[in-house]
């Protein structure tokens, strides 16, 4: 049975079978980091694409100094922080002065223990976050790097990254508190509205 390793070493030599084994074992891995990072399907299939079409120019400069699973999920961050950089979507970031954190935000933790409403409500605010606060808060809060490795990937001081992942953190929860009021109100005019077409609750 062929291994990861003689996998990627064939492949870096231009064996095509191997890179398609390579594709097969990881792109599920790759377009899960991307979508988290970006929130949107479409930019996470183009990145996917993207990223293994890098992978394949980048095969050669691989010295197993790291897991390959570890230097592919480098290569996929910095492809999708590059994205965020592109002028489009940097123009998205705001300029609002932040301090560093002091507690997370709460209920975000563990996706899993949340309600499905929650859940798709926390995903929906996340998208409207700017790029920058979505990459800090993606790269910290979902995917686990402190803020040194952070600083690192993004050329920024890890103060800044402090700064950047507690204006995220503040935003998503003015978002959410706003979404949560917002489905406060309709249940009301929901509830209202079936209690006006009940005969029963009409006065004769």
């Amino acid at each position: 049975m062929v291994t990861i390793d003689q996998n990627v070493r064939l492949a870096a030599a231009g064996d095509m079978a191997a890179f398609g084994e390579l594709y097969g074992q990881y792109y599920r891995r790759v377009y899960s980091l991307c979508l988290r990072m970006t929130r949107s399907v479409s930019d996470a299939e183009d990145l996917t694409q993207n990223i293994f079409v890098q992978l394949f120019r980048k095969l050669k400069t691989y010295r197993g100094e790291s897991a390959f699973s570890t230097w592919l999920h480098r290569l996929t961050v910095n492809e999708v922080l590059m994205h965020f950089r592109k002028p489009a979507v940097r123009n998205e970031r705001t300029t609002e002065d932040g301090t560093t954190p002091l507690q997370v935000l709460g209920g975000t933790q563990n996706p899993r223990r949340m309600s499905v409403v929650d859940r798709i409500s926390l995903d929906e605010a996340i998208r409207q976050l700017p790029p920058g606060y979505r990459a800090v808060f993606i790269l910290h809060d979902v995917v686990g790097y402190d803020h040194d490795q952070i600083g690192q990937m993004l050329g920024c001081a890890i103060g800044t990254s402090k700064s950047q992942l507690h204006k995220a953190r503040m935003r998503l929860r003015t978002l959410l508190n706003q979404r949560a009021r917002l489905r406060g109100v309709r249940r009301r005019q929901h509830a209202s509205s079936l209690s006006l077409s009940d005969p029963r609750q009409l006065a004769w």
